[in-house]
């Protein structure tokens, strides 16, 4: 009996050993396929979204161990340059840390995923679509701009609106300098502060409701974009170069003399990961590098949070279920169905 009893522990043993490395194993078969990602999650609607869905899908249907980090654009970009996490940041606006990240990637911290994970955004000069409708052959800044009579401001009805930033702005620097580069009041604009966010929001809000004419600053993607259906307006005149921007049109009229016409500088968001996580060669980096929202569905989706007080995780839920055609784009069968399976 005592050789029996003996026995039989040594086998229970063997078998809880045994099951012990089964389970070890199972587990890391699971994550094999991804493993731990740490995701930055910016403080912004569209930051937000992107975050989750990513979070979802690479969880759901890659069995990756998503952490989403909050933060600011240049927050998220010190903890990735200095400490290595976050790993990724979806939706890095590259103006606000273009030197540093250059020289990160210079040398060898990080590297640029994706160019654009959203379309058609930027900032620029809009119109409402009642003007765009009303007329489509005004359809660059430079045309527009001969038409101050179509846009009276509420005012003085002699000269045309057209709207700025709120001073404080680095936006207010940069259309004020604008105004004076195409020489605006000498064709008999009149440059208009806004006072604040709201005052900007609403002076839109107001003309596109009425089916009024408007013409100003605003950027995407936005849920007023999406909201109201804002139409960009094309520049004839290229961009002047980086020392007319970085040199003239970005810093007070004291300092930029003579700012020369330019474009509106063009907008670059990027998909950014450490080269670290580029080395694990994961598969959250295989999905990553194909996934690109449409402007015109995140601005919808943006309208759809602010409208519903919908947060991250629930816009997420709603993307995933509406824009079907547009996620499982991304993914193989496999994926899409685990991922729908889950939803």
């Amino acid at each position: 009996m005592k050789k029996f009893l003996m026995g039989l522990a040594a086998t229970s043993a063997i078998l809880a050993a045994s099951n012990v490395t089964f389970t070890t194993t199972a587990l890391a078969d699971g994550h094999a396929k991804c493993g731990d990602v740490k995701m930055a999650e910016f403080n912004w609607a569209s930051g937000e979204l992107m975050a989750n869905v990513d979070k979802f899908i690479l969880e759901k249907g890659y069995d990756c161990n998503v952490e989403l980090i909050q933060g600011g654009t240049t927050q998220i970009f010190a903890a990735m340059n200095e400490k290595g996490s976050p790993e990724v940041a979806g939706e890095l606006w590259v103006n606000a840390v273009r030197d540093p990240l250059d020289k990160a990637i210079g040398e060898g911290r990080m590297e640029v995923l994706v160019k654009g994970p959203i379309t058609d955004l930027g900032e620029g000069w809009w119109v409402t679509p009642a003007f765009a409708k009303a007329h489509p052959e005004l359809d660059s800044v430079e045309k527009v701009l001969a038409r101050p009579d179509l846009f009276p401001d509420a005012e003085d009805s002699s000269k045309g609106a057209f709207v700025g930033c709120p001073a404080g702005w680095g936006c207010q620097l940069s259309n004020a300098s604008l105004f004076r580069a195409f020489k605006m009041e000498e064709k008999g604009w009149r440059l208009v502060d806004p006072g604040s966010a709201a005052g900007l929001d609403g002076s839109i809000a107001k003309a596109a409701e009425r089916d009024k004419f408007w013409f100003g600053y605003y950027w995407s993607p936005t849920a007023l974009i999406g909201k109201y259906n804002l139409k960009l307006l094309k520049w004839e005149t290229p961009w002047a170069g980086t020392e007319n921007w970085d040199g003239c049109i970005v810093k007070p009229e004291q300092e930029c003399a003579d700012p020369k016409p330019s474009a509106y500088t063009e907008s670059e968001v990027n998909t950014v990961i450490t080269k670290s996580f580029a080395e694990k060669g994961s598969k959250a980096s295989e999905y990553l590098s194909k996934r690109v929202f449409p402007g015109a569905v995140m601005n919808a989706m943006l309208v759809y949070m602010g409208e519903e007080q919908a947060s991250g995780e629930d816009a997420t839920i709603e993307f995933l279920k509406k824009h079907e055609d547009v996620w499982t784009k991304w993914v193989s069968e496999d994926v899409a169905s685990k991922v729908k399976a889950a939803l």
